[in-house]
């Protein structure tokens, strides 16, 4: 957890089997309702550690819901967890208790009423009646009149007037922390990746409250339809709630329903895939121009840019080799490459490895590497308050070991293509610059690749230049992706 919201050391056994969780019940023990499963879901990720975009929507579909109330129930459980460190300042004043203090399910319903007294239209006595039901429809009840009291005292002051309240005194990064609801590490490190990857300048400061403002606003959702396996304009054309993506071209997204309604989502055509994923998968394929081409996907879990090179490899008489650690992660791989499983081979192991027991077979290699993932808190917000300084130091020997292993495996004239979903220094140039060094590479222009790619302008995407060559980041503000980064390097 952040410096925003503790990890207590403080709940006895007590309180955890008192919020076990439950299926949520509707009023009399009906449909459960947004709230019912909202609330259910913020329990889980707090005590569980749980994610919410993995674990909503299979919540939504076991509770029936309509569109609209489906639709409550997103914004409840991310607009929660997005605004978690103000909503636990505010509350914490309102009540002289920290919501960290209380157990699982009722610090979520405190949490989850702040969010909708500050920041939903929903008024105020409909926002803590309809949670306090909530919270004993889950079996809170002996919280309730807590819960009650707290979140009426928060509803004595609106959004603005409590943003002065906690924020007075305060230095200035600890303010924007606490008003743009990220911990203050990661204002200061987003800072220092603006000025490294070329954003600073003048306008640093806006445009860092950009990005930051960006990590708060709701995701879309993209969908790539797969090269030779979908048209991506004739989805368009066809499905009136899909337009074309303006990053990707393959990109396509979803103003309103279930992506599994798409057609061609149940068959691994199309898939659920951020746009700026799917310049990484098209930006190696791009650059590695060899007949008949041989790619290797090192940590290729869940599969999405292994679902891309499936598919491009599949139209030009390739083969693509993906490798995951785990074996559950691997399982996700063959499932989402299936429409392209003649070309595919999926293994469990240590990508580390591959350089041995692959040295020089490959035309092309993509290592996309675990990171901090501080590039899609939009889409996983509950990250920002689980991450922690020590966690960049801890992975980089990973991500080293990781790229290393991708040139071992790159044949002479090959292709590697390293990325992360993280703007941070250390994890994106910082690494590469290292392997670099070592004179068994040469860095291409990333930034020109996407540019082709994409119809933009190379100088939307430039990072760092190297030698010759330059890095690409993408910013969710400008790109309206995830914060991709990308180096394109070529074996000597």
């Amino acid at each position: 957890m952040s410096d925003a919201r503790r990890r207590p050391q403080r709940r006895q056994e007590s309180r955890r089997q008192e919020s076990r969780r439950r299926a949520p019940r509707g009023e009399g023990g009906g449909k459960p309702g947004p709230r019912d499963v909202a609330l259910e879901v913020l329990t889980e990720v707090d005590e569980a550690d749980a994610y919410a975009n993995l674990l909503l929507p299979s919540r939504l579909r076991r509770a029936g819901l309509d569109p609209r109330d489906s639709s409550l129930a997103t914004e409840l459980t991310y607009g929660t967890l997005r605004g978690l460190g103000l909503y636990d300042a505010v509350a914490a004043q309102a009540a002289d208790r920290h919501p960290a203090d209380l157990d699982p399910r009722t610090a979520s319903a405190v949490r989850m009423g702040v969010h909708q007294l500050l920041s939903t239209r929903i008024a105020d006595h409909a926002a803590v009646s309809a949670t306090i039901d909530a919270l004993r429809r889950a079996g809170g009840g002996r919280a309730a009149g807590l819960v009650n009291a707290v979140l009426r005292r928060v509803a004595e002051r609106d959004r603005d007037g409590w943003l002065t309240e906690v924020s007075r005194g305060l230095a200035a990064d600890e303010a924007l922390a606490l008003t743009t609801s990220h911990p203050a590490w990661i204002v200061r490190a987003l800072r220092l990746s603006l000025r490294g990857h070329g954003r600073g300048g003048e306008g640093l400061e806006a445009t860092l409250r950009a990005v930051l403002d960006a990590d708060n606003a709701p995701a879309r959702v993209s969908l790539a339809a797969l090269p030779g396996l979908a048209d991506r304009d004739e989805l368009a054309a066809t499905h009136p709630q899909l337009t074309p993506g303006t990053l990707s071209p393959l990109g396509l997204v979803l103003d309103s329903g279930d992506p599994r309604d798409v057609p061609g989502v149940d068959e691994a055509r199309v898939r659920v895939q951020d746009q700026g994923s799917q310049l990484i998968a098209l930006a190696l394929a791009q650059t590695d121009t060899a007949d008949r081409p041989q790619w290797l996907d090192l940590c290729a879990g869940p599969g999405g840019k292994t679902a891309v090179l499936g598919a491009l490899a599949a139209g030009r008489g390739g083969t693509v080799r993906a490798v995951d650690s785990s074996a559950h992660r691997a399982q996700l791989v063959r499932d989402s490459t299936r429409a392209s499983a003649e070309v595919v081979t999926v293994a469990t192991g240590d990508g580390r490895t591959a350089g041995e027991t692959h040295p020089g077979a490959h035309t092309g290699v993509l290592v996309d590497v675990p990171c901090t993932g501080l590039g899609a808190l939009r889409r996983r917000p509950e990250a920002r308050w689980r991450r922690r300084p020590d966690d960049i130091a801890a992975l980089a020997p990973l991500q080293s070991g990781l790229l290393r292993s991708a040139v071992a495996a790159s044949r002479s004239g090959g292709v590697i293509a390293y990325s992360t979903c993280s703007p941070h220094w250390a994890e994106t140039a910082g690494i590469v610059d290292e392997v670099v060094e070592s004179g068994d590479v040469e860095v291409l222009d990333a930034a020109a690749v996407l540019a082709e790619a994409t119809g933009l302008e190379a100088e939307t995407f430039a990072s760092a230049a190297r030698g010759d060559g330059r890095y690409a980041q993408l910013w969710p503000d400008l790109h309206g992706s995830d914060a991709m980064f990308l180096a394109l390097l070529r074996r000597r």
